[in-house]
């Protein structure tokens, strides 16, 4: 196949690692890659480039904003970002040369070096290994779809541009919509254990029981395979999950859709996803001045739109806001 043209995807029944499961930002994504498929008469979904000539979005040099990057970033001339990547589009992922990163993370990096006059290194490391190479000044910024908390804000300074939030989805067609913790009651749910989006249905499940409705019916997958299939089976209603993996599933199959998104920090917070780095360094004014320039000459909203996840953008950028709760 033409590496610069995109698939036509299979039937939910036969796709194999159809998306991501995230750990809504909390934790390390777990790699469960889409892979490019034949056509065979099934739904056909949007294109979406997954060579390495990406063409990527771009942005001009601000030489105001440039010189508030600290001095040894600037004379090194490199903007070293922590990423970790596999096979989580669109955050993060390899193209099809399995060596060249793409996503909606590395174009939003790339803008922000391009405002700072920088140029981008990506470095691809494992989840932990990123707070590793902040916290050792060997990377500059982390951009991987990391969610603030009040416990990170302790070590890191953060820089937001994108909401992080859950989503429900389900087979395209029907005209039930989720809007609250009553439209799931008595429904089955798909949902992956240990996550936000857990914590949350399973609250909203108690509070319909507490109303006297029908508890959700919560069943477990840590693949996406197996979620998919239960889908096109009807086995499951709807899956709950991270909005960006399944908004780039529903884009590219055009089988399933989005009935429902809330915030991954549950009732009460908007959880929000940030550019990261060492706390007090100096460097958090410059990567929020960047991303305040993107987002106002419109070069952010064409990223997002290209991967499918405008209704996650941003109005501003905000330096550490209110970040979700410590776990008890």
């Amino acid at each position: 196949m033409d590496p610069r043209l995109t698939y036509a995807p299979r039937t939910l029944g036969v796709i194999a690692c159809a998306a991501a499961l995230l750990l809504a930002g909390c934790s390390d994504p777990e790699d469960a890659g889409i892979e490019p498929a034949a056509d065979d008469g099934a739904a056909q979904g949007q294109e979406v480039n997954l060579s390495p000539e990406q063409d990527r979005v771009t942005a001009e040099a601000v030489p105001e904003i440039a010189a508030l990057v600290p001095e040894a970033i600037r004379e090194r001339g490199t903007l070293e970002v922590a990423s970790s990547a596999g096979t989580v589009p669109p955050l993060s992922f390899y193209a099809t040369d399995d060596q060249t990163v793409i996503g909606v993370e590395p174009d939003i990096a790339s803008l922000v070096a391009d405002v700072l006059d920088l140029e981008i290194n990506y470095n691809v490391v494992d989840w932990a290994n990123i707070f590793v190479g902040l916290d050792s000044g060997r990377y500059d910024v982390g951009f991987s779809n990391i969610t603030v908390t009040e416990e990170r804000k302790e070590k890191y300074d953060f820089a937001t541009y994108r909401l992080d939030n859950i989503a429900f989805e389900t087979l395209v067609g029907g005209d039930w919509r989720v809007e609250g913790p009553e439209d799931v009651a008595g429904r089955s749910i798909g949902v992956s254990s240990g996550t936000n989006q857990e914590a949350i249905l399973v609250s909203w499940s108690e509070q319909n029981e507490a109303a006297g409705l029908e508890p959700t019916d919560i069943r477990y997958y840590q693949n996406a395979t197996d979620y998919y299939l239960a889908l096109s089976s009807g086995r499951l209603d709807a899956y709950l999950g991270p909005n960006p993996s399944a908004a780039y599933h529903a884009r590219v199959t055009g089988e399933t859709e989005i009935i429902g998104t809330f915030s991954g920090a549950g009732d009460g917070l908007q959880g929000e996803i940030a550019a990261t780095t060492q706390r007090d360094n100096g460097f958090i004014e410059a990567l929020h001045a960047a991303l305040g320039e993107v987002i106002e000459n419109g070069s952010y909203a064409e990223v997002l739109d290209r991967w499918g996840l405008a209704d996650e953008g941003l109005d501003a950028s905000v330096i550490n806001p209110p970040g979700l709760p410590p776990t008890e």
